[in-house]
Parts: C-alpha cells; structure tokens; sequence
C-alpha cells in the first residue's frame, strides 16, 4: 500500500466508553494514525482515548456527526494527510476490513471507498434497512451514479473529498452531502466493499433515528436534484448501471 496518499484513520464517538478502547486498540494493532474526535461525551469515552497514542480532539458540547467529521478533516488536513478512513466508534466498524478498502482506494484513486454492509444482512433492524434503501435511492440520484450503503460510516475519502470540508451540513446529513458534492462537482466516483452488517450484541442504541434522519436527508438531497439541475438524466445515470461493488479485495 506504499502508493497510497498519506492517510490516517478518524472516529468521531459519542458516549462509546463500552467500546472505544478496543475498538482503538485493534486500529492501532495495524499501525494506523489516528484522530478520534469525542462530540461532547458524558461518559469515560475520552478518558479512555486519552491514556492511548492518538491524537484526540474534544467537542465541549455536543453538535452532530457532521461537525465531529469536520473538526477530524481540518485536523487531518492540518497534519499533512491526504485522505483518512472514518469508521464509527461502537464496533460496527472492524479493523480488519481496513485494508479492505485500502486495497479497493489503491485500485480505485479517484473514488470514496464505501464499507458497505451487505453481508449478514439479516441482523439489521427492517425499519432500518428500508430507511437505507430509501436514502441510497435518492442519494444515488443526487450523485448521478449508483451508490451502495449511502449511510455507512465506514469510508475511505481521498483529498479532493476532504476539500469539501466547509459544506453546509450537519449531523448524518454531512455523510450525504460528501458524497453528492464529491461526485457532482470533483468528479468523484464511489466503490463499496462487503462488509458484514452488525446489530446485534452490547451495541449501543444507535445514534441514527431513521424518521427523523432520513427525512433531513431526503429533504437535503431533493434539494441537491434540483439545484445541480438535469433531473430526468441525473436519473437515468444512476439506474444506468450497476454499483462498483468489488468483492474480491
């Protein structure tokens, strides 16, 4: 992987003191930087991360996802990395996948690399499932190309990616907006990884509602249809062909 742009590993976490060390621990084990950013945590979460070498940025208060990504990018940005790899702080996410997506980002330079959870699908909540379904629908519009698990957090986002950093969006929303910009004003494409979906266990609730989630999202990507404009081809594009989904890394 000696080709690849700079990058680090960043985990934006709220209230994951059942987690966080472990999940720290086993991104350390591969010799990855890190940048976990604690959004306002009312629990040991940044204790726990603070006894480890990373670097650890802490929200006094609370203010979304979204902010919590973008204080990770511009610290990332600041330190000379060219891409990072977000993953969430409540082990849904696993290390061992990281070279996953590695492999798919050296394959695929100019792509985000998604960590898709298609795999034991079957745990995840039917409620959820069809909220995702719904989002990938409509975000895949808004990007003008097919996209498999739009809401996962598991993702590889080169420099140009990052350089959205300033997006008007907040919390889950942010995810959405990376993407959408990333594909229709950088020229960005999107390549997903199998990986498995894991709901079940000590995981914490989720921090995702979907109602009131994917109604912000629907809401921001309509709006993103219209204002890039060409909405009947945008369409098209997006049911034209099948995702990038690699199975083989």
């Amino acid at each position: 992987m000696n080709d690849l742009p700079r990058w680090c590993v960043l985990i934006p976490c709220l209230n994951e003191e059942a987690a966080i060390e472990s999940v720290v621990r086993s991104v350390l084990a591969l010799d990855a930087p890190m940048i976990v950013i604690d959004d306002g945590s009312d629990d040991r979460t940044p204790e726990l991360v603070a006894q480890l070498p990373v670097t650890l940025i802490r929200h006094a208060t609370r203010h979304g996802k979204g902010e919590a990504l973008r204080s990770g990018f511009r610290e990332a940005l600041r330190q000379g990395y060219e891409a990072v790899l977000t993953m969430d702080g409540d082990g849904q996410h696993l290390a061992s996948d990281i070279p996953r997506l590695l492999a798919a980002a050296q394959r695929y330079p100019r792509h985000i690399v998604i960590g898709a959870r298609l795999l034991d699908r079957e745990q995840q909540p039917t409620g959820r499932r069809r909220a995702n379904g719904v989002a990938d629908w409509g975000i895949s519009w808004a990007c003008a190309q097919p996209v498999v698990d739009t809401q996962s957090g598991q993702r590889w986002y080169p420099r140009d990616a990052l350089a959205l950093v300033d997006l008007p969006a907040e919390n889950f929303v942010f995810e959405a907006a990376i993407l959408i910009a990333a594909a229709r004003e950088k020229g960005l494409g999107v390549v997903s990884v199998p990986i498995a979906s894991r709901y079940h266990g000590t995981f914490r609730l989720s921090h995702f509602k979907p109602v009131r989630d994917v109604t912000r999202i629907t809401t921001y990507t309509i709006g993103r249809v219209v204002h890039y404009g060409d909405i009947v081809a945008s369409y098209r594009r997006s049911r034209a062909s099948a995702p990038i989904v690699l199975n083989d890394v």
